[in-house]
């Protein structure tokens, strides 16, 4: 089947024309626009499972599996409708980009170079610490590499200097952003007020609150560490690859903001040492 399938290519290249390279360079340009589109989405994993089907319905083909091919090509066939109902919001916003000339643009959420990490640490750090005391509720998103427009969208677009006053004064109760969560990327608060997605891992105690809930939900599908603040006791805790770490002190969680600044990747289960140090619990929000 190899042999063959090698053949095929070669012959292919063999009989190739200039219009064909032209063709070929315009399908990997489409098909690099829709993955940074996607990339900005959750709709990015509906991609990759999509993808993976329609690899193994190539597979079954060739290994003359009928059954196999005959289902999975039929959830190919249907799939083409649903993914085009699933991504609709995706689907009006390229070509609302593609009309007005603007490509998709990932600037809002890039975090300026020039302010020191050290610094952007000790402001997060000291914004925590106050409100920690004074028992107020916060959600700290921290972006790494993960792009997240799809968060920023949900909110309200702030991109504003990083400063612990302006962390503290968005959580103030009853203000107009204090229920939702703020996006930072470097040392720019991004925006606030957004909407994170609530965990889907079904062992999530029903005692553990929507805040830390949502923490948990938006660490499950991207890098990002999040940092919350129990508006009951004011216990800090930090979420990362799905896990939840709770009762950190000020050491831990400066150790915890080091760790994304001192580092362009993210990678989960960087908690699994404090995990093992710590006791886990839940309380309500």
């Amino acid at each position: 089947m190899l042999a063959n399938l090698w053949n095929e290519i070669t012959q292919a290249f063999k009989l190739m024309q200039w219009y064909d390279g032209v063709d070929i360079v315009i399908l990997a340009l489409i098909i690099y626009q829709l993955i940074k589109v996607t990339r900005e989405t959750r709709a990015n994993q509906l991609l990759k499972g999509f993808g993976i089907i329609l690899v193994a319905a190539w597979a079954s083909q060739q290994l003359s599996l009928s059954g196999v091919w005959w289902v999975l090509s039929s959830i190919v066939n249907a799939g083409v409708i649903a993914l085009v109902i699933l991504f609709q919001p995706e689907l009006r916003r390229a070509l609302e980009r593609l009309g007005s000339g603007r490509l998709p643009d990932n600037s809002a959420i890039t975090g300026s170079a020039e302010s020191a990490a050290g610094s952007a640490v000790d402001e997060i750090t000291h914004a925590v610490q106050n409100l920690a005391k004074k028992r107020v509720g916060a959600l700290i998103v921290l972006q790494r590499t993960n792009t997240l427009n799809h968060i920023v969208e949900s909110g309200v677009v702030l991109d504003a200097r990083l400063n612990s006053q302006l962390i503290e004064n968005i959580f103030v109760p009853n203000s107009p952003l204090h229920d939702g969560a703020i996006l930072v990327s470097g040392s720019r608060i991004v925006a606030a007020g957004c909407f994170l997605p609530l965990a889907a891992n079904t062992q999530v105690g029903p005692e553990i609150g929507t805040r830390h809930r949502a923490a948990i939900g938006m660490t499950e599908t991207t890098d990002a560490l999040v940092v919350i603040v129990s508006e009951e006791t004011g216990i800090i805790s930090v979420a990362e690859g799905g896990r939840l770490v709770r009762y950190l002190d000020m050491a831990g969680l400066r150790q915890e903001l080091n760790k994304v600044y001192g580092r362009k990747a993210g990678t989960g289960g960087r908690l699994n040492s404090l995990i093992k140090r710590r006791k886990d619990g839940v309380e309500k929000r």
